[in-house]
């Protein structure tokens, strides 16, 4: 693997210090002083690779969308039945959410709402994301139910769509009350809806 410059080198630790920091304390309240501080790069560096903060909160977004496309892409081509590979999606969410894992460190969680009424541009990165991801989510539903491990399904974009929906309000929740009960309820409201052996 090619190592990467030193000029992407520190593009990265700008975006991967901005994340940690956003995930704390949202867009709004993290200031460019403490991305500054926190990475370790002096401000004229920032403006190099972000002539805005917006421009940094865009590319923020597209690291991370284009990071976590690609986890659930590798999912979705491991072994086994779609069942099993959309099952281990759900389950990541549930699984890590008490360590602060995937529901807890997701940015669609965490931006959505902020970024909504204040940055078109973020706004649009975001959602393009989540319809990529949608549609991800979607293709395995098909594939399931045309290989027996889930139920056939007449829309499989919609039902794709209502489950994420399901899912991210369960981890707002979950972050809201501290507890996984909203994302366990999801666990089995989709096992319900999808599994054929579940009545």
């Amino acid at each position: 693997m090619t190592e990467p410059s030193k000029s992407e080198a520190t593009r990265k630790k700008i975006l991967t210090t901005g994340r940690e920091l956003v995930l704390r304390g949202g867009f709004t309240g993290v200031g460019l002083s403490q991305i500054l501080k926190e990475s370790g790069v002096p401000k004229g560096s920032f403006y190099y690779y972000f002539p805005s903060k917006e421009a940094f909160g865009c590319a923020l977004l597209e690291d991370y969308v284009a990071e976590y496309l690609a986890q659930v892409d590798a999912l979705a081509e491991s072994p086994g039945s779609a069942a099993d590979r959309l099952g281990a999606y759900w389950d990541g969410w549930l699984g890590e959410a008490a360590s602060d894992g995937m529901a807890g460190r997701c940015l669609v969680v965490k931006l959505a709402a902020e970024i909504a009424d204040l940055s078109e541009d973020m706004r649009r990165v975001l959602d393009e994301g989540v319809q990529d991801l949608i549609a991800r989510i979607a293709a395995l539903l098909t594939e399931g139910g045309e290989d027996g491990s889930l139920r056939p399904l007449p829309d499989p974009e919609g039902t794709a769509s209502g489950l994420y929906a399901q899912w991210l309000g369960a981890a707002i929740l979950s972050k809201l009350s501290q507890d996984d009960a909203p994302l366990r309820q999801a666990r089995a409201d989709t096992a319900r809806r999808l599994f054929p052996d579940i009545p």
